[in-house]
């Protein structure tokens, strides 16, 4: 708890789903909030419920970081509040499922300015502070996509591939500044990520937010750089990118998605196009 209490934790995505979740355990562990995601009324109502439940303070900005401008006009709007942030957890996540091509390509794009551009921007940005500060920290949440290519949710993966590496990549810039960096990989998380979607999540192999959120930060607690969130067999599949052929990884991991009918999965609003051999 004592890493927490008394700090303020700025988490993205915060309306719903892991972001929620993540919300809630930072309160119970003591952290005041700035909670942010597109939608306000959302985030009013879990903004209400924490304070009422947990007694910290909690700051809520509705703003879209897929937007061009959306990670500037937070970080302007943190300035003009003075509210400093202790902890960065970079939450807001989206991405599309099925075949690339029949999808949406602004969908794509905007999954690639949200799980990445945003991510980064607010990483600088706030990073830097924190680091003239010689104090703070920063959870990027990847997923269990990162360690390999995952055909019928190729951008995503992608975007997630792009977290870990960066993440890696930072933390060892930073180590030693007293700036902490951790990337963490859920598996399968029960959040919703497959609304507005024809794909589906057996709940049989999915994770709870509010476990996922609790093994987040008790890693981060104690040095991680990355975490695994999930239940032990998630963890074991990121085994198998780091031993086999890319290309067999690959192909075994095209033929799962198949065998779960991402192949043929879209979103609602984008008509269906015939699957691909």
């Amino acid at each position: 708890m004592g890493a927490y209490s008394g700090s303020t934790a700025l988490v993205t995505g915060a309306s719903k789903g892991l972001g929620e979740a993540y919300a809630r355990e930072l309160a119970r562990r003591g952290a005041d909030l700035v909670l942010v995601a597109r939608s306000g009324e959302a985030l009013d109502r879990v903004a209400d419920d924490i304070r009422r439940e947990h007694g910290v303070e909690v700051e809520t900005e509705a703003v879209d970081l897929a937007a061009a401008d959306g990670a500037s006009r937070l970080i302007a709007e943190l300035d003009r509040r003075g509210r400093v942030v202790d902890l960065l957890v970079n939450n807001a996540g989206a991405g599309t499922v099925g075949p690339f091509l029949d999808s949406a390509p602004d969908r794509n794009v905007a999954s690639v300015e949200l799980n990445v551009v945003a991510l980064m921007n607010l990483t600088h940005v706030l990073g830097r502070r924190m680091a003239a500060r010689g104090s703070g920290g920063i959870i990027n949440v990847g997923s269990t996509a990162a360690f390999q290519s995952m055909p019928y949710q190729a951008a995503y993966a992608a975007t997630k591939a792009f977290v870990l590496s960066f993440t890696e990549a930072l933390a060892e810039e930073l180590r030693g500044s007293g700036v902490r960096v951790m990337a963490a990989h859920p598996g399968a998380t029960a959040t919703g990520f497959f609304d507005h979607t024809t794909a589906t999540m057996n709940p049989a192999y999915t994770d709870s937010p509010e476990r996922v959120a609790a093994k987040t930060l008790d890693a981060y607690a104690k040095g991680a750089v990355n975490a695994y969130p999930g239940r032990v067999i998630m963890r074991v599949t990121t085994w198998v990118g780091r031993l086999l052929p890319r290309t067999t990884v690959t192909r075994t991991t095209g033929r799962l998605n198949r065998a779960l009918g991402l192949h043929r999965a879209h979103d609602l609003d984008t008509p269906a196009s015939p699957a691909r051999p």
